[in-house]
Parts: structure tokens; C-alpha cells; sequence
């Protein structure tokens, strides 16, 4: 069985947050990393609750500075441990991701040795609008169109990375919901595999985080992707 952590960028949690990790660790997850992204005070009694849970480690931005920013932190804290983890399972913090989906990611990590798998959300849900919808399917259009590589859903934050990847997603850029799309076109770059794992339905949590909910401005998506198209 494979040493997995897993890696949760975390702004403003739930307290129900506290029992989503117990049932990580639960599961064959070896670790959970949480990263305060910044988070308000009043979410403090949270991160001290984790901080007590065993095989739970909590990293702390002063600042919030993005998603990105916050798995970037974390991947240099799993390189630094050199526990023996073969890799790292990002995973939304405010109940995205099902355990039902995230054991399934990893069952298939059992299959796909190598490279990213990512866990495709299927947008045909009560909790998926018109815009969500679409919105996904454009962003997934214009990256076949640039990249020349067929991914369904580019921005899901469901993800199995290898851990022989981290010292390169590292050095990617984008401190916010970019870097989702920027790890990808880096993995394309290196010819690193890229696996589509079709999960459960899209779950959108009212008042939650948008850019922790992976359901950016899909606009915004598109020219930051653009941009990183034409730049050198």
C-alpha cells in the first residue's frame, strides 16, 4: 500500500471541518497537512483543535496568499520530512470532495504508477448551474485548443500527484486558482502522465470560499490561461 498524505489548503473552515480530517485519517491517507491560508481569528479554536489530532500537521500563512500559494507550501514541507511518502492527495476543505470520491482517487493510484491523476467532477448535479456548466466546458475547450491535451474538468482540486513531481510543481507559478491550470500545462511540458478519474457529482457548499471551491470567474480562467499561451 502506498504512503499518501494528504494535502488540504484550508481558508476559513467549517467546524465540521475537524471531523472531515478524523475521517481522512481513517482511510488509508498516512498524514494530513493542513495549510492556514490566512484564515480570520475567529477560526483559531479550529486550527488549535487540529493541531491536536494525531498525524495531523498545520502549517500557518500570517497572510493569505491563494491557493496555490498554500499547496506550494505544503509540497516543500512534505519534501523536507523525506518520510518515505510516495505521494500527496490535494483535497478541498469545504466539503467538495466526498470520502467516497477520495477513496476512489486513491484505489486508482493503484493503477496509474506515476504522474497526476485527476479526479473529474461531473457537472450534471443540483448543485451545477448553467454558468458552472458551460463555464467548465470552455475552459476545458480553450485548453484542448492551446495545449493540444484533452482534459474534462482543468480546475478540479481533487488531485494524486506522484511525489517525485513535487520539485518541479514547486517552481510553477501561481499563487492562486492559476496554478491549477499552470501545473498542467508544466506536467505537459515535461511529458509528465496526466490520468482523468470520473468522480461523483460537482458539490457546491452555499456562503463557502470560491476560490477553495474551484468555481472561479471562468473568464478569468480563460485569459489567465490565454497569457500563459503566448508568454515566452
Amino acid at each position: 500500500m502506498k504512503k499518501i498524505a494528504a494535502i488540504i489548503p484550508t481558508y476559513n473552515p467549517q467546524q465540521s471541518f475537524i471531523t472531515f480530517v478524523h475521517q481522512l485519517l481513517a482511510t488509508s491517507i498516512s498524514q494530513v497537512v493542513i495549510v492556514n491560508d490566512g484564515s480570520d481569528k475567529k477560526y483559531e479554536n479550529i486550527f488549535e483543535e487540529l493541531k491536536k489530532i494525531d498525524r495531523c500537521k498545520v502549517l500557518q500563512h500570517e497572510q493569505n496568499i491563494g491557493k496555490g500559494g498554500a499547496l506550494k507550501t505544503a509540497f516543500s514541507y512534505i519534501r523536507s520530512k523525506r518520510a518515505g511518502f510516495q505521494g500527496v492527495l490535494t483535497v478541498g476543505a469545504h466539503g467538495q470532495h466526498t470520502l467516497e470520491d477520495i477513496k476512489l482517487v486513491l484505489t486508482m493510484t493503484k493503477v496509474f504508477s506515476e504522474g497526476i491523476v485527476l479526479g473529474i467532477r461531473n457537472f450534471h448535479s443540483s448543485d451545477s448551474t448553467f454558468f458552472s456548466y458551460w463555464g467548465n466546458r470552455a475552459t476545458s475547450l480553450l485548453f484542448e485548443l492551446l495545449f493540444h491535451k484533452k482534459l474534462m474538468d482543468t480546475q478540479t482540486g481533487l488531485r494524486y500527484i506522484e511525489i517525485k513531481e513535487l520539485p518541479w510543481l514547486i517552481e510553477v507559478q501561481g499563487d492562486r486558482f492559476e496554478y491549477d491550470t499552470n501545473m498542467l500545462v508544466a506536467a505537459l511540458k515535461r511529458k509528465c502522465p496526466i490520468f482523468e478519474v470520473e468522480i461523483g457529482q460537482l458539490r457546491l457548499k452555499k456562503n463557502s470560499i470560491i476560490q477553495y471551491d474551484e468555481l472561479t470567474n471562468t473568464g478569468t480562467v480563460m485569459a489567465k490561461m490565454l497569457i500563459k499561451y503566448l508568454k515566452p
